[in-house]
């Protein structure tokens, strides 16, 4: 793997920021190996620090109108990279998007999409990047055939205790409560590792990591397994967080069945929404009932959901707390914010199954 940080970037999301089209960005401001986040770029909250509008907590990384301010915030840390921190549905880079990596390019930075527009396929860009000697890097441009792999049941070998962080829609925070996940096991001295399953947790910087939704789909059950047998070999971690992708019943991003049959988890931790009534970006589509998506998971996977996470969208303070309770009532599971309140509860409940 690189030596990371890679260098300094500025994480592009115009008109998306805290919204559901930004979870790139908002994933590169909560942590991010890979680089170091001098900036993010959105006009409507500009002169905004980036942490305090996503979570609440100052982060000092300055949201800034344009690549301008960008560059004059940066000081004494010259960019490096230009980031596309966009998200939005169906993966695609709108023009305002790529006007924007075309000014990157010319600024001579490097620039990072994880979108399904490949932008050192745009023979314009392309052209323009070569000119300026900067590196064009589609994170989701699918690897070749010869560099796939197929399942071949080696995963049996791993004994490392297995988590499966599923949700129950899209955009709902799998990937950022797998991080925080992560972070607790670490704090109680259990070595972990996160299996990264999209283009974010590569951005971030995860080891472990493919890009799911751009497989093909005979070689997804392989890379999963390959990516989480070569986390055991070279690390042999005590536990392995796996990030969900999509969710199993979300009729434009159905996600997890794989996690599920190739990752062989555990127990599953499975992140929901309280306050989401129908899957994102979907309306008229309701959200299945918790307790089915619980059954499904359960049914597919002969492996017990443990605990619910909650994303507090829509939800404040108080009503956090008594969707937990709602949640524990429903199901007979506990419920827990790890945003708001760390990952503690969660890590002490886990503990029992990793001792058991």
């Amino acid at each position: 793997m690189a030596e990371l940080p890679e260098g300094n970037a500025v994480v592009y999301c115009e008109g998306a920021f805290n919204t559901p089209n930004g979870k790139t960005a908002h994933g590169l401001v909560r942590r991010s190996r890979r680089y170091r986040v001098m900036s993010v770029i959105d006009s409507r909250h500009a002169g905004g620090d980036a942490g305090e509008i996503l979570d609440g907590r100052k982060k000092g990384i300055p949201v800034v109108a344009d690549l301008g301010a960008a560059t004059a915030a940066a000081a004494g840390g010259a960019l490096t990279h230009f980031v596309v921190g966009l998200a939005p549905d169906g993966g695609r880079l709108p023009a305002t998007g790529r006007a924007a990596v075309k000014e990157a390019i010319e600024a001579g930075l490097n620039v990072d999409s994880g979108l399904h527009d490949f932008i050192s396929e745009d023979a314009e860009l392309a052209e323009l990047a070569a000119g300026r000697g900067v590196t064009l890097r589609d994170v989701r441009k699918t690897p070749g055939r010869e560099h796939l792999h197929a399942f071949s049941g080696e995963i049996e070998e791993v004994e490392s205790f297995r988590i499966a962080l599923l949700g129950t829609d899209s955009a709902v925070g799998k990937r950022t409560t797998a991080w925080a996940l992560v972070d607790g096991l670490e704090a109680a001295d259990y070595p972990t590792e996160l299996i990264g399953t999209g283009q974010t947790a590569w951005l971030q910087g995860a080891e472990y990591c493919i890009i799911l939704d751009s497989l093909i789909n005979d070689f997804v059950a392989g890379e999963l397994e390959h990516a989480i047998v070569r986390a055991w070999r070279e690390k042999a971690p005590r536990a392995l967080v796996i990030e969900g992708q999509g969710s199993l019943m979300n009729p434009a991003y159905p996600g997890g069945y794989e996690i599920l049959a190739a990752g062989r988890p555990d127990v599953v931790v499975l992140q929901h929404a309280p306050a989401r009534k129908e899957y994102d970006g979907f309306p008229g589509y309701p959200i299945e009932p918790l307790k089915t998506q619980i059954r499904a998971i359960e049914l597919i996977s002969s492996k017990p959901v443990v605990a619910i996470t909650i994303n507090h969208e829509n939800l404040g303070a108080a009503a956090v707390g008594a969707a937990a309770r709602k949640i524990k009532e429903s199901t007979g599971l506990p419920a827990f914010d790890v945003l708001l309140d760390g990952p503690g509860e969660l890590v002490d409940l886990l503990e029992g199954y990793l001792e058991g």
